[in-house]
């Protein structure tokens, strides 16, 4: 295999994409009754970029800092996704995967089935809840195993930091489960 190949076959990066590993891992479920998103998403307003700023750890995300989220829209309709992180630091090597998602509530649009892997597997992925202005998103799925809170700035106010918090644990999450995610400072 080239190193291209095992690359993305061994990175993946922020965010929050759930791939086959979803169904694979066990880890601790951090909410039992994971609720149905609270809002629809606008995807035009939701693609760009977006900073990790917290999650439930997984094992295909074991030693990712800086990690981002890239999200765009495609002439076929599909969502391209880039899930990027540094390698146990916020200078260390660079990881990435790319995938693509499709949105499987029309009109909602807050769930989508995300995949890295080709065809073969399409991972949950739950808009649970977003600011008004898009500044910041819950994202999760329904075994309650995965969440990531998101940030449109690597750096969130403490205000923004709370709410994001507060809104995750009012959703039935774990908060004790949370690894903070290190960004590179501005």
């Amino acid at each position: 295999m080239t190193k291209h190949i095992l690359a993305a076959l061994m990175g993946v990066g922020a965010v929050f994409a759930l791939s086959a590993c979803v169904s694979l891992q066990s880890g601790p479920v951090g909410n039992t009754a994971v609720p149905e998103p609270a809002k629809a998403v606008d995807l035009t307003r939701y693609a760009g970029r977006w900073y990790e700023i917290a999650r439930y750890e997984a094992g295909f995300q074991r030693g990712c800092e800086a990690s981002t989220a890239t999200y765009g829209l495609r002439p076929d309709g599909l969502i391209s996704v880039l899930n990027t992180c540094r390698q146990d630091e916020v200078d260390g090597a660079l990881r990435s995967i790319e995938g693509k998602a499709k949105v499987i509530d029309s009109g909602v649009n807050a769930k989508l089935k995300v995949s890295f892997f080709g065809p073969f597997y399409f991972g949950n992925y739950w808009v649970l809840d977003h600011a008004e202005d898009y500044s910041w998103s819950i994202v999760g799925e329904p075994s309650g195993r995965y969440l990531w809170l998101l940030s449109r700035t690597p750096a969130p106010s403490s205000q923004v930091r709370d709410t994001i918090l507060s809104r995750a644990r009012d959703l039935g999450y774990d908060l004790s489960l949370l690894r903070m995610t290190k960004q590179p400072e501005a």
